[in-house]
């Protein structure tokens, strides 16, 4: 058996750049920032606003690539994929929440959830089997057959979860997933996204700026300029 204490960070950025512009227009959105995640972390990066932390979201979740630096996915230099494999990458082994739901209207929760299966070659069966275990994980299988419109801000919120989840991924990206939500939806999906972490072992990186939300994680990464300030537990964790 492989020593699990042997294998490769998930995630590792080594002196990861991502410019914009040139000259007297160029942003350093990101300057050179080092960061490591291991398989099982739940990890929140926080920042003031043109920090930084949604780029380096965008790139961890190959939407976006960096001007300089090394990127490695579980080992693998994602600079050296062709767009096809990254997008493999996205589809097989990252899940992504967004602050808005991004559900389609006049579609139940279930569909909504088997959709991006569809790209995966899964059977109409496999579909709905996966789908409907991804909603009993965020305990929404008694909704599956209700639309967008029948749900309220946070059960829309966890049924993106489960479109991210039924994909099985190894790493799931927030960003700012409880945005648009009141502090009891926004604890609600905070304790679902800690359930997932700590029973299934699920990887998690979430850029919020509540340092509430943020307390629900392991680790905290601290961003300004681009750069990375404090990598530290948080309270929680400590």
């Amino acid at each position: 058996m492989t020593d699990v204490a042997a294998r490769p960070p998930i995630i590792a950025l080594s002196n990861i750049r991502r410019v914009y512009g040139h000259g007297e227009t160029e942003v350093r959105a990101l300057d050179g920032i080092n960061l490591t995640i291991n398989e099982g972390e739940f990890v929140a990066i926080m920042g003031p606003s043109g920090s930084g932390k949604s780029t380096a979201l965008n790139v961890i979740g190959c939407l976006d690539s960096p001007t300089t630096g090394h990127y490695l996915f579980s080992g693998t230099e994602v600079a050296t994929l062709t767009r096809d494999q990254r997008a493999l990458l996205r589809r097989h082994y990252l899940g992504f929440v967004f602050q808005g739901y991004n559900l389609l209207s006049r579609t139940s929760a279930l569909h909504n959830v088997e959709l991006p299966l569809i790209y995966k070659g899964m059977s109409s069966l496999e579909r709905k089997k996966a789908a409907i275990a991804a909603l009993a994980k965020v305990g929404l299988e008694h909704r599956a057959r209700h639309d967008p419109s029948e749900l309220s801000g946070g059960q829309q919120q966890r049924v993106a979860i489960a479109r991210a989840l039924a994909g099985s991924p190894r790493v799931m990206l927030a960003d700012e997933p409880t945005g648009n939500l009141d502090t009891k939806r926004s604890v609600e999906i905070m304790e679902v996204l800690q359930q997932l972490n700590r029973e299934s072992g699920l990887t998690i990186v979430m850029v919020t700026h509540e340092a509430d939300m943020a307390g629900f994680a392991d680790r905290l990464i601290w961003m300004v300029d681009g750069k990375i300030e404090r990598d530290e537990p948080t309270r929680k964790a400590a």
